[in-house]
């Protein structure tokens, strides 16, 4: 009789998933909105679509992941920022077309389930989930032995928002004239950690535990949350104060900007209306990139870009200064071709990073 094999045996552990399942059942029922119908392990979630106050609900959804900031998490042994990360970046991304988030849903990948690597990322997935007003009602895990290593893992996130119709951002009311106003990002927030890595670790030599003057130690500078930006701009979404948003995720403000622009307009951004993080500017002197490559793999300090016409200036930079929510006025909107263009310092790129 052939030696009897078993899931296990091919580095697949069943019960170590039930185990994850347990705590993930736990910390993402802290997270359940009244519209929320199941429980985690369902195999669908099931969420009520009755919209209160939404005349015209249009439903907003997107997908993402973060990307290599996962081998940052993982090299240091801190993974609750990730999911966190996830969840803010997928609010983020609907918040543009002016939706709130209704319930969220994730996938983790890994070569060797180790439950508590997994309920870390989940928790902060539920935390920052719980901050947005988003539900964390169902999700996937997939133990893959052979394809990821034993201590790798993957995420992604998908999320489902709702808008009402005469709240909709769509890009069609930016016109010429209209005033760029950037929130700032936390650093990286979720893009263009392979560059980075390139730069620090393998051009420069140092390590995740090396500590540098202008940023701290280099793990916790590179870990540092994505920001969600739902909270200061929803009350202005609501009052249809804005023409329009812009996140400024992988491809920088070169290309995420003009995602919300008119063929017929431009933004025109003035380099030095606000200052760079030290981050961005050490990436700069040390790494060797040149000044279009800075602009379109990183967000350099912004990440989120409001767009908001002359008769609505006064009122949008009040409501941020009520909130205390740091702006800085970056260009305007002007006749063009749907692209960006900057405005260089009178000393040039570098004096103004530098």
């Amino acid at each position: 009789m052939p030696e009897k094999t078993s899931y296990r045996d091919s580095g697949v552990d069943i019960d170590a998933q039930d185990e994850a399942l347990r705590e993930v059942r736990r910390i993402a029922r802290g997270t359940f909105t009244p519209p929320v119908l199941s429980e985690i392990g369902s195999f669908g979630g099931l969420f009520r679509g009755s919209f209160e106050g939404v005349e015209n609900p249009i439903l907003v959804s997107s997908t993402d992941g973060v990307g290599t900031k996962l081998r940052v998490a993982q090299a240091m042994k801190i993974h609750d920022t990730v999911g966190y990360d996830l969840v803010c970046h997928c609010v983020n991304d609907i918040l543009v077309q002016g939706a709130r988030p209704l319930f969220f849903l994730d996938y983790y990948a890994t070569g060797k389930l180790r439950p508590p690597v997994m309920t870390d990322v989940i928790r902060g997935m539920a935390r920052a989930c719980r901050e947005n007003g988003a539900a964390l009602i169902g999700g996937e895990t997939a133990e893959m032995p052979g394809f990821y290593g034993d201590d790798d893992y993957d995420i992604a996130g998908f999320i489902v928002g709702v808008v009402d119709e005469k709240h909709l951002l769509d890009g069609k009311a930016v016109r010429e004239g209209d005033v760029l106003i950037g929130l700032p990002s936390a650093g990286l927030h979720t893009n263009g950690y392979s560059l980075a890595r390139r730069i620090l670790f393998d051009k420069l030599g140092h390590d995740y535990q090396t500590v540098l003057p202008e940023i701290g130690k280099i793990g916790e500078a590179l870990l540092a949350p994505h920001i969600s930006y739902q909270k200061p701009l929803l009350p202005l979404i609501e009052q249809n104060a804005i023409h329009a948003l812009s996140h400024i995720t992988g491809g920088g403000l070169t290309d995420n900007v003009p995602r919300v622009l008119p063929e017929n307009l431009d933004a025109r951004i003035r380099l030095g209306a606000w200052p760079v993080p030290a981050l961005f500017r050490l990436l700069f002197e040390k790494g060797g990139v040149d000044r279009d490559e800075m602009l379109r793999v990183f967000n350099m300090g912004i990440g989120m870009v409001v767009i908001v016409g002359p008769d609505k200036v006064d009122e949008v930079s009040k409501h941020f200064t009520q909130i205390r929510q740091p702006m800085f006025f970056m260009g305007n909107i002007v006749k063009g071709s749907g692209r960006v263009q900057y405005d260089v310092p009178p000393n040039g790129f570098a004096s103004w990073i530098e």
